[in-house]
């Protein structure tokens, strides 16, 4: 949980530094979400599957421990960012090293928790989004404060505040680093009696997985298979028609080339999976409660990363305050209606699921209508007080879904499939909530802007407008509900049509 926090900390704090890093590097708001959301997200998605896949036959404590460090340098480094693009490097940075971690905790906890607890401890775990996230908002605001009154001129090395601030949160991950390592590392299916074998060779595994994601060596494990050659050119063709229409409605470049190529690469991942690991694949994809779980909440991720990002900049654009006020009472309101939510949501979640087998996915409902009337007042509250105490209730049915599909996902698979599975709930996360939302409430503000509205009439209209994902996910949830207590109940008996050598045990 704690590595959970840290990790938020270094990807959230960008939010309260915007302001300062737009006036400073001279960018739009749609640049600022594609900082925010897609260099990021791109990276921290396509490098999160090879990892989980490592995740699955490899130590997870280290792995998470070297992730752990990697991306803390990177937050450090970003300190020294004087341009758009090497800011946008060391975001691609921070997005690899990131990936290690969830799967990896997705993984663990199930070894380390017996099954009916997993949506509490994974949400436990989550919760560490939400304060990492406050923390990163509240530190960030005092750290541009603090920086601004102490150097008015003549500041260290010329640094500005929005640089320092990413220094301050970098550094202390690398000692944090270090103490992972004294982690337990479960035995893997301990917690369900089935017997998981040791992988006689994880490093060459890793290295198969890494190229999977690499173009053109992804294409290596279809040859000699001419339909999925085929399905993979026509796939990268689509892709790439539609990323260059999408480049002639918008103008950024940057945006939807990233974002087709990690659809591409997702493609030819789940292409790779289904040849070299056809079980996995199966026991995946072919579970519609996995498929529309794993699509539901990621839509309804839509919103909660657009918002989260965008509130701080909408209310320092409304109201005439400093940042380290609107960092201090977002950041610390963010971080417990967060924490209450996910932990509340998971602890639910799992009683829920103790009555009747889709139980879990009620949270979906819970935390979309929730955050419809919420969101809605706060972005047309009157005063400061108010948005503050609104951005709080908010938090907490936005937030009570997150321990809901990595544990539903846990259900469906195998243990040795844990962490995979996890890393692609984790990808469509990304790519549809942190990839698309913060951008495209950007793109929309530039688009509401360019009207004649003022800067934050503007971030309010795409706000609001952005919140009509919220149909396709309760569409996702119900489908979902209707198939998970069948593929549920069914899992040892598709594992074991499917060829898998489930060797089940006594649980002492």
């Amino acid at each position: 949980m704690i590595v959970y926090i840290f990790n938020f900390i270094d990807r959230n704090i960008l939010s309260i530094l915007a302001q300062d890093i737009k006036a400073d590097l001279g960018i739009s708001d749609a640049e600022m979400g594609f900082l925010y959301g897609t260099v990021f997200a791109v990276f921290y998605a396509v490098f999160g599957i090879p990892l989980a896949r490592f995740a699955d036959v490899w130590t997870r404590k280290s792995l998470i421990s070297i992730g752990l460090g990697f991306w803390s340098l990177m937050t450090a480094a970003s300190g020294l960012a004087r341009s758009f693009g090497v800011l946008a490097a060391c975001r691609i940075g921070v997005g690899i090293g990131e990936a290690s971690a969830s799967p990896s905790a997705y993984s663990m906890l199930g070894d380390y928790y017996p099954p009916h607890m997993r949506a509490t401890v994974i949400a436990i775990y989550a919760a560490g989004v939400y304060i990492g996230a406050g923390i990163g908002i509240f530190l960030g605001g005092y750290i541009l404060d603090w920086w601004a009154t102490t150097y008015p001129v003549n500041a260290p090395f010329g640094l500005k505040g929005w640089q320092a601030a990413f220094m301050a949160v970098g550094i202390p991950g690398l000692l944090m680093a270090l103490w992972v390592r004294t982690l337990k590392e479960p035995e893997r299916g301990v917690t369900e009696g089935i017997v998981t074998k040791k992988h006689p060779a994880p490093f060459r595994l890793l290295g198969e997985e890494l190229l999977a994601v690499i173009p053109p060596f992804n294409l290596k494990p279809l040859i000699g298979k001419p339909k999925e050659l085929r399905f993979n050119f026509i796939a990268a063709a689509g892709i790439a028609l539609l990323a260059y229409s999408l480049i002639v409605l918008t103008g950024s470049i940057a945006q939807w080339v990233a974002t087709g190529i990690g659809a591409y690469v997702t493609i030819s991942w789940t292409q790779s999976l289904k040849v070299k690991d056809p079980v996995t694949y199966s026991m995946m994809f072919h579970s519609k409660a996995f498929l529309y779980t794993m699509l539901a909440f990621p839509t309804t991720a839509f919103v909660g990363y657009g918002a989260g990002f965008w509130v701080p900049p909408y209310l320092l654009r409304v109201y005439d305050v400093s940042p380290a006020e609107i960092g201090l009472y977002i950041g610390l309101g963010s971080a417990a209606g967060g924490f209450l939510g996910i932990t509340l949501g998971g602890i639910l979640a799992d009683y829920l699921k103790s009555k009747f087998a889709w139980g879990r996915l009620v949270i979906g409902y819970i935390s979309i209508l929730g955050t419809i009337p919420l969101l809605f007042a706060l972005l047309y509250s009157q005063s400061l007080a108010a948005a503050f105490w609104l951005n709080f209730f908010v938090t907490i049915p936005a937030a009570c879904g997150g321990g809901v599909p990595p544990s539903t996902a846990s259900d469906l698979v195998m243990p040795r499939m844990r962490a995979v599975a996890g890393a692609f709930y984790i990808l469509l996360n990304t790519f549809i909530g942190l990839a698309l939302g913060p951008y495209v409430m950007g793109e929309l503000s530039d688009f509401f802007l360019s009207t004649g509205m003022n800067d934050s009439d503007s971030l309010r209209m795409a706000i609001l407008v952005s919140m009509l994902t919220f149909i396709p996910a309760l569409i996702f949830l119900y489908l979902a509900q209707r198939h998970l207590g069948q593929d549920e109940s069914t899992r040892l008996e598709r594992a074991k049509r499917l060829g898998e050598n489930v060797d089940v045990q006594a649980i002492s």
